[in-house]
C-alpha cells in the first residue's frame, strides 16, 4: 500500500497556503468517507483501514488555489469541512465558476484527471477548508485491492453527470430571474455561505444583476 504522509508534511504549491494535516487526524476523518460511501455501497469493517491508507487530509485557507489551469491534475478533492469552487477564466479576464462543492462533496476536473493531463480549471476555497486527496495512481491500487469502491465512484460520476444534464435544462428552459430563484430555493445553504459574486459566476449574471434581483424580491408585498 501507499504509505501515508509524514505529520504535517508541507506541500510546495507556490505560496497556496495548504499543508497536510497528521495521520491521527486522517483517520477520523476518513469515518466521514466511509459513512458517505456507505450510502452508495456496503463496506466491511475490515477493509476501512485499507482505505484509509489511501488518502491524505489536506487543510486549505480560504482563497487557497489546489488546482491551476496549466497544472498536471493529480488528485481527487473529498470536502470535508468548507467549500470549494471550481472555475476557468476567459480571455477577457472574466471568472466562470462551474462547480461548487460543499461538505461530502466531490470535486475535480474530471477530464484532466481520468487522462492524466493537464487541467483547463482552477479549484480554489471559497472558505477555510479541510479535504481528503487521492491521487489516480492509489485510486487505482483502492479499486484493486477494495473492489467495491469502484463501484462508489461509479455511482458518485453518475450523479454528477445527471445534475451537470439537469443543470444545462434549466439554463436553457429558464429566465435568468427564474434561474436565480430556482437555485436559491433548490441550495439555501449556498446562499447563506457563498458569496453573491460566486453565485452570479456559476449562474451567468452579473453582481450587479444579482443584486436587482434581490432588491425586487425584498421589495415585493408578502
Amino acid at each position: 500500500m501507499f504509505p501515508l504522509s509524514p505529520k504535517f508534511m508541507p506541500l510546495d504549491l507556490s505560496g497556496r497556503k495548504l499543508k497536510f494535516v497528521d495521520t491521527d487526524y486522517l483517520k477520523d476523518m476518513t469515518e466521514q468517507l466511509i459513512k458517505h460511501m456507505e450510502k452508495f455501497v456496503s463496506i466491511a469493517p475490515e477493509l476501512q483501514p485499507a482505505i484509509d491508507s489511501y488518502f491524505n487530509v489536506l487543510s486549505c485557507k480560504k482563497k487557497a488555489i489546489l488546482l491551476k489551469e496549466g497544472d498536471p491534475c493529480r488528485m481527487n478533492y473529498f470536502v470535508l469541512k468548507g467549500c470549494l469552487r471550481m472555475y476557468f477564466i476567459t480571455e477577457k479576464g472574466v471568472e466562470h465558476t462551474m462547480q461548487f462543492a460543499l461538505e461530502n462533496w466531490w470535486i475535480n476536473d474530471y477530464m484532466a484527471f481520468s487522462a492524466q493531463k493537464s487541467s483547463t480549471f482552477y479549484i480554489q476555497a471559497v472558505e477555510a477548508s479541510e479535504v481528503l486527496t487521492i491521487d489516480f495512481a492509489n485510486l487505482e491500487k483502492l479499486y484493486l485491492e477494495v473492489p467495491v469502491t469502484e463501484r462508489y465512484f461509479r455511482l458518485i460520476y453518475q450523479k454528477a453527470a445527471a445534475a451537470s444534464q439537469q443543470k444545462t435544462k434549466f439554463f436553457q428552459d429558464l429566465s435568468k430571474e427564474e434561474l436565480y430563484q430556482q437555485f436559491n430555493a433548490n441550495f439555501p445553504e449556498f446562499m447563506q455561505r457563498v458569496p453573491q459574486y460566486l453565485v452570479a459566476s456559476y449562474l451567468g449574471l452579473t453582481p450587479e444583476y444579482v443584486s436587482e434581483i434581490r432588491r425586487k424580491a425584498f421589495l415585493k408585498p408578502v
